[in-house]
């Protein structure tokens, strides 16, 4: 891998891993378009870069991150702590749980079974199809009872809806950023409200993911491809996942995901046509 690779590879990551378009199926796509073949050490390392994107959403929501912190630290003597930083921390984890447990029981048959591009491209559609269901759902939902809830009123148990939900991510192509946010819309959560639920969520989310995957096979990572290239796409991703998360966040006060439903129906379709015709190859994809 040369660095201008890791350089797109970081790029890509960082853009797509907040957004709800799956940063798997784009890393894939780039992967295939660089001829860089599919193996475990490029899974791996598509997985560890995403130390960058975690790094842009603990320093943008840090003054959140630390009220979670301290409300933690106060249950155990350790200052005041924060009640609402404390209820928060708690169903972060709660939602964490369920993919944690399925996450570490199926990785290898996920990596084995899913991980091709007919995959990605049939979950790039119904993706689509499900933004455009919630957002039509949402401007139902609004006439008859308002906004939705804040991130305060958000339970434990409506926490661990949006946490089975989110084990829907595990598929290629889903995205997990999209699953939770419409989990959350579901479960009543307010649009911003999901959003913001999501992203402190895939900190801990990835956070795991990444430690998982750098134990199992960081060591033939580091073998194939050296460190540089590491270092090179988790600060490319880092930089462009701050963009991505700010631009979504302002984006989305004034306009619904429905832009988002239309461009993974559309990539779906493109990316369908260019394998059927042969553009896009699948061979070295599981």
């Amino acid at each position: 891998m040369t660095w201008w690779e890791a350089i797109i590879l970081g790029i890509v990551e960082g853009l797509t891993e907040y957004l709800p378009v799956s940063s798997t199926g784009h890393l894939i796509l780039t992967q295939r378009a660089f001829s860089l073949p599919i193996t475990e050490a490029s899974n791996a390392y598509a997985v560890c870069i995403q130390a960058g994107a975690i790094l842009a959403v603990l320093g943008l929501y840090w003054k959140r991150v630390s009220e979670m912190a301290t409300g933690w630290l106060g249950k155990v003597g350790i200052g005041e702590g924060s009640e609402n930083g404390f209820h928060m921390g708690v169903n972060i984890i709660v939602a964490f749980m369920p993919a944690a447990v399925l996450g570490v029981l199926f990785d290898d048959m996920i990596e084995e079974k899913l991980f091709n591009l007919w995959t990605i491209v049939i979950a790039w559609f119904v993706g689509g199809l499900a933004i455009l269901g919630t957002a039509y759902y949402r401007r139902k939902r609004r006439q008859e009872a308002g906004k939705g809830k804040d991130l305060i009123q958000l339970t434990w148990r409506m926490a661990l809806v949006i946490g089975f939900i989110q084990c829907l991510a595990m598929c290629p192509g889903t995205s997990r950023s999209l699953v939770t946010i419409v989990g959350g819309v579901l479960v009543g959560l307010s649009l911003s409200a999901a959003v913001e639920f999501s992203f402190l969520l895939g900190v801990l989310t990835l956070c795991a993911a990444t430690v998982y995957k750098a134990r199992d096979a960081g060591p033939l990572m580091v073998e194939e491809y050296g460190w540089t290239p590491m270092i090179i796409g988790s600060i490319a991703a880092w930089i462009s996942a701050v963009i991505a998360v700010k631009w979504m966040v302002s984006y989305l006060q004034r306009h619904s995901m429905v832009i988002f439903g239309y461009y993974r129906i559309l990539l779906a379709i493109g990316a369908a046509v260019a394998i059927v015709m042969g553009i896009l190859k699948t061979e070295g994809i599981n």
